[in-house]
């Protein structure tokens, strides 16, 4: 008599609509503005599924499910439970078609991923510790590109802090981003795609880019091709910083991507004490000043926030300080022609891409 697990590795779906028939009975079109765009092409969403390694017995949770085309692949790879999260009510009838063909196994959530608490969202016996091996816990999906860049950055975040899918464990993650945001996120040193997305990415994961999807093959076309990217957490951090930390040096450093990198350090410090504070810094980070920060390794990098960190230790005001709110300022005092007394009180601002 053949297993449970067994079972659970040999289900396939039944005979269902095709995706361009759903589309067509639901009467379904992609939004621009949502910058949707829908993959039919079910050998495609199987090799999608693929880069996310043996899914059989796994728990996956689906970003942005739209029609269901990947859904069906995550499903056919004989996953224990799928729980998908679909902002777009268009889409609830279509996925509820395939949650009767497949009694038990998935999940439907009507809401927004950026706000989705996925901590809560698979039971705590899914979890393996930091250390250990990867829990058998997957995040895969086709993203909208309006969202990608700072659902990744948001993930980022929670991979460092150890919250949101990574209370698990070392929850891996596949995910579709335009070309030019895939070939950042796994851009080398000295490479023409470097950029502030790669180091925050590289220094917290083991990055691969996996292969490109032409445009075309893609309803309505995109004007970009589209890359698959695969994120494993590493085991410890190349930087062992907080993740807002390492985000401002790394953002300041970026910001003259063509000029030495003093140039941009020299932007994490005041007018009164940039000089003398810029020099400290590189000195005790042991960084020649005149590379490019495209040129610069992540051990430089940690080398530069490890610095960072010490300075602000020793005065912690400089946490808070922004340059770009300090000219802000400058500009409302001018332009008000009424001095302020003080500069204002400022928070780190969110990681951009490049």
């Amino acid at each position: 008599m053949m297993s449970a697990s067994r079972k659970l590795a040999s289900f396939r779906l039944p005979p269902l609509p095709t995706i361009g028939e759903l589309i067509k009975l639901y009467n379904l079109r992609a939004e621009k503005q949502l910058s949707q765009n829908f993959l039919l092409d079910l050998k495609l969403t199987d090799k999608i599924v693929r880069q996310a390694g043996n899914l059989k017995n796994a728990h996956v949770c689906e970003v942005g499910p739209g029609p269901g085309g990947l859904t069906r692949s995550i499903l056919n790879a004989g996953v224990a439970d799928l729980v998908v999260v679909e902002k777009d009510s268009r889409f609830i009838p279509g996925l509820k078609l395939l949650s009767d063909a497949a009694p038990g196994k998935l999940r439907i959530v009507h809401g927004d991923i950026l706000t989705y608490r996925m901590d809560r969202g698979f039971a705590k016996d899914v979890s393996r510790p930091w250390e250990e091996d990867p829990p058998n816990l997957h995040i895969i999906g086709n993203l909208p590109f309006n969202v990608s860049t700072p659902l990744i950055i948001k993930w980022l975040e929670d991979m460092s802090n150890r919250t949101g899918p990574f209370t698990f464990g070392r929850t891996r993650l596949t995910l579709t981003f335009q070309k030019e945001v895939a070939e950042r996120l796994s851009a080398s040193t000295s490479s023409r795609q470097r950029s502030r997305l790669s180091v925050m990415a590289q220094y917290l994961c083991q990055v691969h880019n996996c292969f490109t999807i032409p445009g075309r093959a893609f309803v309505p076309k995109p004007e970009v091709d589209v890359g698959v990217v695969h994120f494993t957490p590493l085991a410890q951090p190349q930087i062992q910083q907080p993740f807002k930390l390492v985000e401002k040096v790394v953002r300041n450093v970026f910001q003259f991507r063509r000029k030495y990198c003093y140039r941009g350090i020299e932007m994490l410090f005041p007018d009164a004490c940039r000089i003398e504070l810029t020099q400290e810094m590189m000195q005790r980070a042991d960084v020649d000043p005149s590379l490019r920060p495209t040129e610069l390794t992540i051990p430089h990098f940690k080398a530069l926030v490890d610095a960072y960190a010490h300075l602000c230790a020793s005065e912690p005001s400089l946490l808070s300080y922004e340059h770009r709110e300090e000219l802000q300022l400058r500009h409302h005092q001018k332009k008000t022609k009424r001095p302020a007394d003080t500069l204002m009180d400022t928070t780190p601002g969110p990681l951009l891409p490049c």
